[in-house]
């Protein structure tokens, strides 16, 4: 592309969810530009995983505000229209079915991803995200017994099968150590490669660090600032959101 910023792939507007009188997401505007890896972060409770569950609208929708993906408001939608027009996600616990095979789990995020005749059984194409995955080596082999690193991978490659144009990670590198840690930023850059959008939920910095080419942080339900990882982290408002009041002193 020539000239100019690329066009927006998903924007949220102005998105509020309450849980009582708990304002959990309080009037969040973004956007996510396609091609981009876009940050999220944040202390614990800012809302990070519920402004997710409305993007994607598992389970919840916003109370008030607008989600567009790709043109298109998604926010009254079901999650399994969201994730058929090319939205996926990840979860921050491995959701994956431990008493399936490694290729019957990619089969089960086949049939979920693509509509109507589309969701006939690609074999070659679960190969595929399974291949990108790092996962290839044997596809028969029982989930449940696969380390946190692979289920990680398998939750990315049912994730992958049906081809999105944006995925979104939810803290995939939680539990993870620093060797899993550089194997998977590793992974994700070479899945960006193949043009897919990421937005990542990280509390491992270093991840975003490395991935992201911008960032916010939520902080109390709000976008507290946005702009390059070394100018979020060097904020004074995040050292403060993070470590309490006069920490950036």
């Amino acid at each position: 592309m020539s000239g100019g910023a690329a066009p927006v792939l998903l924007a949220a507007e102005e998105v509020s969810k309450s849980f009582g009188s708990l304002k959990a997401v309080d009037g969040v505007s973004l956007e996510v530009r396609r091609g981009e890896v876009f940050g999220l972060a944040g202390p614990n409770g800012a809302g990070k995983s519920t402004l997710f569950n409305l993007l994607t609208g598992i389970p919840i929708r916003p109370d008030t505000g607008k989600v567009i993906f790709d043109g298109r408001e998604v926010h009254q939608r079901s999650s399994r229209w969201i994730a058929q027009a090319g939205l996926k996600r990840t979860f921050q616990t491995e959701a994956v079915f431990d008493s399936l095979s490694v290729l019957d789990n990619v089969r089960v995020g086949h049939a979920y991803g693509r509509s109507g005749r589309s969701r006939r059984f690609d074999q070659a194409r679960c190969r595929q995200a399974l291949e990108l995955a790092e996962l290839g080596g044997d596809v028969n082999r029982p989930a449940d017994g696969l380390s946190l690193i692979d289920r990680k991978r398998l939750m990315i490659a049912s994730a992958l099968v049906s081809e999105p144009s944006l995925l979104l990670l939810d803290e995939p590198a939680a539990g993870l150590d620093p060797g899993d840690q550089d194997d998977l930023i590793r992974l994700l850059g070479r899945i960006h490669d193949t043009g897919v959008t990421m937005v990542i939920i990280e509390h491992v910095l270093s991840v975003l660090e490395a991935l992201a080419g911008r960032m916010a942080v939520l902080d109390s339900g709000r976008i507290l600032v946005t702009g390059s990882p070394a100018q979020v982290l060097s904020d004074p408002r995040v050292v403060e959101a993070y470590l309490g009041p006069g920490a950036a002193r």
